[in-house]
């Protein structure tokens, strides 16, 4: 990827068009939004192939990021909890915690920060 400096944060064109990343809410995605929904997205992503591959298909996961960041100098991310609501039928609690579990272990970003980000998983079944 290639990043250019503009006057307010900096760009970088990708497939589905151009990305704009400011420390500014104002103008464009601040680092903080892109590090929290890359490892949020990428466990869904994970979670839902994981659930295909069991044979445990999902009509819908919804899920929410709470971020803890430090009060005091960088303000950087030290925690991350993402809660998953789950559309799916006949899919037990053991064995959601089992998906989430492998989800866990095999999401590429939650294994990139798994060293210096808390992150922890929960989840709640949504009733068909």
């Amino acid at each position: 990827m290639e990043f250019f400096m503009e006057e307010n944060g900096f760009s970088t064109k990708t497939g589905f068009g151009d990305l704009q990343i400011s420390g500014e809410d104002e103008h464009g995605f601040r680092p903080y939004q892109l590090m929290v929904s890359s490892l949020a997205v990428c466990s869904g992503v994970t979670l839902r192939k994981i659930m295909e591959k069991r044979r445990q298909p999902v009509k819908n996961i919804h899920m929410k990021a709470e971020v803890t960041r430090n009060e005091e100098g960088s303000r950087e991310i030290q925690k991350i909890h993402i809660h998953f609501v789950v559309e799916a039928e006949g899919v037990t609690e053991a064995q959601m915690q089992k998906n989430l579990d492998w989800t866990h272990r095999n999401c590429s970003m939650v294994q990139s920060v798994k060293d210096s980000i808390e992150v922890t998983e929960t989840f709640a079944f949504k009733t068909l």
